[in-house]
């Protein structure tokens, strides 16, 4: 799977943790890994292994975001928007290898696909806040 393949995986599984508690998140791994068949046992660990590591430091994430985001804070955004940044956001300040370029644009793209009309422009401009 690319790097972009496993990031969308990604988000789909984070976008999860909106709607479900903590501790049924293992059995919402198990449920994706159903739903999603062809996934190999490698992009599996990595899925999990990514989503364990983005939630791990999410209240680290959301107060980055609400101090950067003027006149939106975390609870208010959409839960689609809210995903992409946590997960690019995740990303600029905790995979040095990966360009920070790289993840708003993917994010952004990822909005294109799954977000509103605005989460494109929405998105990138949190992102850019992170930009270094």
């Amino acid at each position: 799977m690319t790097r972009r393949e496993l990031r969308e995986n990604t988000f789909k599984m984070l976008f999860r943790i909106e709607f479900y508690e903590t501790e049924e998140l293992p059995e919402q791994m198990k449920l994706f890994e159903e739903e999603n068949p062809a996934l190999k046992e490698a992009d599996l660990a990595y899925l999990k292994q990514k989503c364990d590591e983005v939630i791990s430091h999410l209240e680290e994430i959301d107060a980055a975001v609400n101090e950067a985001s003027e006149g939106w804070k975390t609870s208010r955004m959409g839960k689609v928007d809210l995903t992409l940044i946590r997960l690019a956001v995740y990303e600029i300040r905790y995979e040095d290898e990966i360009p920070y370029k790289v993840s708003i644009n993917e994010a952004v793209e990822l909005a294109k696909k799954y977000g509103t009309e605005d989460s494109p422009s929405f998105v990138n401009g949190i992102l850019a806040k992170f930009a270094a």
